[in-house]
């Protein structure tokens, strides 16, 4: 089976995220609230595709402590995904690019810190996170 495509909206943006994640299914919403161009596609990490989609960036689908974007640009991971994230919502969300003033070094053991905890703080869910009728089409 094909790998999908960063086809569609914008330049097809595809986020993959761990739909058990309290903390990271919030993110979704945030993003569908925020994500007024729709340029951002997602997918679950325990469905067929997020995991192909992670398999196929070198991430380890069964430890999923990385988050990934895919866009025009090509595969982003952990701390550099959620900074160009939050610069493609446009608006005052760009200044998060200053982000990029510390070192990937120092922001990505912070993320993955978060990461490892995140169940533990924020929780985790029985079910994978599950689209409304009116945002199904973004999700793979």
């Amino acid at each position: 089976m094909a790998e999908p495509r960063a086809t569609g909206a914008g330049d097809g943006a595809i986020v993959v995220f761990d739909g058990a994640c309290a903390l990271c299914g919030g993110w979704v919403d945030f993003l569908l609230r925020r994500d007024r161009r729709a340029q951002f596609r997602f997918a679950a990490m325990q469905g067929e595709a997020g995991r192909r989609l992670l398999a196929a960036h070198g991430l380890d689908p069964e430890d999923p402590l990385s988050f990934l974007l895919l866009d025009a640009r090509g595969a982003r991971t952990d701390s550099d995904a959620i900074v160009a994230v939050l610069q493609r919502l446009g608006g005052a969300w760009r200044a998060a690019g200053v982000l990029r003033l510390v070192p990937r070094g120092m922001r990505d053991p912070a993320y993955w810190w978060l990461a490892r905890n995140r169940y533990r703080w924020f929780g985790r869910k029985d079910a994978c996170y599950l689209p409304s009728a009116a945002e199904r089409h973004r999700f793979l």
